[in-house]
């Protein structure tokens, strides 16, 4: 290899990990249960954004390691809890949803994160809503 193909093949991999857009950001999740009157909408943060990856077609010139499919994933969270308001006494009325204190591109977790992209939305109450802001 030539050392200009080494030059390029390095800065693009130190340069790819620096121009990604991966960070917090605001998000509704919709939570209703089916004893309880109401859907609650609560405001929370996820992570969010783009993340250099790199392409398998150099997979014969590259290391197993260098060919990595990152996302933006959660570097730091916490956990809230909700009340979900109309629940007869014998429904237990919380909900915890993570909230996002900062992220990070690397390797899908799917202990926490959802790793495919959502294709049909599934976001939305069918009760009346309520909103939850914290």
């Amino acid at each position: 290899m030539s050392p200009f193909f080494v030059m390029s093949l390095l800065f693009g991999l130190i340069f790819g990990q620096t121009a990604s857009l991966c960070a917090p950001s605001e998000y509704t999740i919709h939570v209703e249960k089916r004893e309880c009157a109401y859907c609650l909408a609560i405001n929370t943060t996820i992570c969010a954004g783009f993340c250099m990856t790199r392409d398998s077609n150099g997979k014969k010139l590259l290391l197993k390691s260098a060919l990595s499919q990152n996302v933006c994933t959660y570097k730091e969270m916490l956990y809230r809890t909700a009340l979900i308001p109309g629940c007869p006494h014998h429904t237990l009325p919380y909900y915890s949803y993570p909230v996002a204190v900062s992220c990070k591109c690397g390797k899908c977790n799917t202990d926490y994160s959802d790793c495919v992209r959502e294709r049909v939305r599934t976001n939305y109450c069918t009760k009346p809503q309520k909103l939850c802001s914290l």
